[in-house]
């Protein structure tokens, strides 16, 4: 009985293979054109060389900063470190305005509210803890605590002031309703921990999540199902990003390559890798205009590509800096910080990425 079971899964997979060669193939005969064909038909100039520099150093963290998010004011930001401390800046001024004691030490991620009030965090408590910035309490304590993860919060962010997206190590994306503290929806379609997830005002109904199964997926929130699966990346994917039209998103994963996915067309549009790399991305991020997309990678350096190119044109240099997930705001006329980590030896940025392998 068991060998009957095993050879029809055996022929599924097989079957299932088959099928996808086909669909890869169909799509490779509609496409006419490559990214790089079509900016030389159109004349597009090629980018200057992307010579940046340290506009603000934000101090005040005493461990190890692993997430920052900026506030669609493009003018505050809330930082989250092992220190214990949940940050909240004004970029201009460098002034801490919060400064927050987290339920626990151990965070991967934060996020900043659309309206400015609200800010979350999570990490190895497998806890989404929610904080009101317009709270009279000081120090500002937790005001919801969303726990139904069975695995690490991998990433947080907010649709509103009433509704927050997670992903986990438990292979799962939930939809919360904050006010109940309680979960809305479930999504399960990945085959492995999920890393990453993007949101963007334009598109309220869906959202974008990466995972080590080496997929991104679309979801609609109203069905809680997937409505696109994007295949292409060799190993796990650890952040995505939408572009800021909607219609397209960017990936970083650990084969060494970004890549664009375009939502319409339901394929990859162009990948950019270098010979000289060789290591995982960590982080990625596109200006407003969409021209540049900016990625943190394992060597501690900070590559900014040409979207429509595909052409490396710049690289920040960290030092001994680790660029672990953030946001960047380029395009802003005045403020381009990068979150980084401390990372004075190697060994602690080895220890940080098997954090999303300690519940496989």
């Amino acid at each position: 009985m068991s060998d009957d079971v095993s050879e029809r899964i055996h022929a599924a997979r097989k079957e299932a293979e088959h099928m996808n060669e086909e669909i890869r193939q169909n799509r490779e005969q509609q496409n006419d054109t490559t990214f790089k064909q079509a900016c030389e038909e159109l004349n597009v100039k090629d980018l200057p060389r992307c010579a940046m520099r340290v506009r603000r150093t934000l101090r005040g963290h005493l461990a190890k900063i692993y997430a920052m998010h900026w506030s669609e004011d493009n003018t505050h930001l809330v930082s989250a470190s092992q220190d214990g401390k949940l940050l909240v800046w004004d970029g201009l001024t460098t002034n801490k305005i919060h400064a927050i004691p987290m339920r626990s030490s151990w965070v991967m991620t934060c996020a900043y509210s659309p309206s400015g009030g609200f800010v979350a965090c999570g990490g190895l408590d497998n806890i989404c803890s929610i904080y009101n910035l317009r709270s009279n309490d000081v120090p500002i304590r937790v005001c919801r605590e969303l726990n139904s993860h069975t695995g690490y919060l991998s990433c947080c962010r907010f649709f509103d002031d009433r509704n927050i997206v997670t992903s986990s190590g438990d292979m799962t994306c939930i939809l919360w309703d904050i006010e109940a503290g309680s979960k809305v929806s479930e999504f399960n379609d990945h085959n492995g921990d999920v890393m990453s997830v993007s949101l963007i005002p334009e598109k309220p109904n869906y959202f974008i999540s990466g995972a080590c199964d080496a997929t991104a997926k679309l979801w609609d929130v109203r069905s809680g199902k997937c409505c696109q699966t994007f295949q292409g990346h060799e190993s796990d994917i650890n952040a995505v990003h939408y572009f800021p039209n909607g219609q397209a998103f960017g990936t970083g994963s650990d084969d060494a390559s970004c890549r664009l996915f375009d939502i319409r067309a339901d394929r990859e549009l162009i990948h950019y890798t270098h010979d000289n790399i060789l290591c995982g991305i960590t982080s990625v991020s596109f200006s407003k205009s969409g021209r540049y997309l900016f990625a943190g990678y394992d060597d501690f350096d900070c590559n900014v590509w040409d979207v429509l190119k595909g052409d490396r044109i710049g690289i920040l240099r960290a030092g001994l800096y680790h660029y672990a997930r953030g946001e960047f705001q380029y395009d802003h006329p005045l403020i381009h910080p990068i979150r980084c980590s401390r990372n004075r030896h190697n060994q602690q940025t080895n220890s940080d990425r098997s954090w999303r392998r300690t519940r496989r």
